[in-house]
């Protein structure tokens, strides 16, 4: 008899589950509702040709003037000393960052499964929050890695010296993967996004994203427009992610003029209870 019982509410936990996962990615589809999504569109599409002419303008400017000086002025990359920097470079590593959030998202979905009433739609929402996160820092790699293998570009003294024009495209090789810095990506997406659902955490994000880029200009991983390019990658991968979640009220609302502040919208919650 007690078998049976505990087999029976272990049937349940795993038909919550699944209705949580299939929830989370039917909103993630499902058409966009929200009524000043137009105006959200206008201003993102604004954004975005503006920042990206504003970086395009600045990553030229570093290539014929800074990059080349700039990696001159590094310490040799066998350094001993730079091991705090080796360090510190990996909580950017892409694979790092993803992982951690695959995990987050699984325990929190573990747990709302787990529990019912408001606990349950708190854990919902925190879920469809780092659903944001993930995406924000997926799709922009994503472009970040297509882009690596079409430009081509060498890493720092690949080829014996310091030349921010070499250029070698479509080869697919590690020596040629320096635009855009996927760590940059990494980072400026991540406190993008994290910035986005807690703006106090804002100024805190921004010095963890300004200390990795630092670290692959030390390391002589990357010259500095690749850092640039990664950044504005980033930041702008993750805006249109955000912009994503908005339209179908997902974690964030869409204001007068467009204007995205954090929070679903009044009478939006994290999804129906999976209870």
């Amino acid at each position: 008899m007690s078998f049976q019982s505990g087999s029976g509410a272990s049937s349940g936990y795993f038909v919550r589950l699944a209705t949580i996962v299939s929830m989370w990615t039917t909103q993630l589809v499902r058409s966009p509702a929200q009524t000043d999504r137009t105006e959200a569109a206008r201003r993102l599409m604004r954004n975005v040709l503006v920042t990206a002419a504003v970086a395009a303008m600045l990553f030229a400017a570093l290539t014929i003037w800074v990059d080349a000086w700039e990696i001159a002025q590094m310490p040799a990359r066998s350094m001993a000393s730079l091991w705090p920097f080796r360090v510190l470079t990996d909580f950017g590593k892409d694979t790092n960052v993803l992982s951690l959030t695959v995990v987050l998202l699984l325990l929190v979905a573990l747990s709302a499964a787990a529990v019912r009433g408001s606990l349950q739609r708190r854990l919902l929402s925190l879920g469809v929050r780092l659903q944001f996160v993930l995406l924000a820092i997926s799709v922009p790699l994503v472009f970040g890695e297509l882009l690596k293998w079409i430009v081509g570009r060498g890493r720092p003294f690949v080829g014996g010296k310091a030349d921010p024009f070499n250029f070698v495209p479509f080869t697919g090789t590690e020596s040629y993967s320096s635009l855009p810095s996927a760590h940059a990506i990494t980072a400026f997406a991540l406190a993008f996004a994290v910035a986005a659902i807690w703006p106090r955490m804002r100024g805190l994000m921004i010095a963890y994203a300004l200390l990795i880029a630092a670290t692959r200009l030390v390391l002589l991983a990357h010259h500095p427009s690749d850092v640039v390019a990664g950044a504005t990658i980033g930041i702008l991968g993750a805006t249109c992610v955000r912009y994503w979640f908005a339209a179908r009220g997902l974690g964030f609302t869409i204001g007068e003029h467009g204007v995205i502040t954090p929070g679903a919208p009044k009478g939006v919650a994290a999804g129906p209870s999976a209870s």
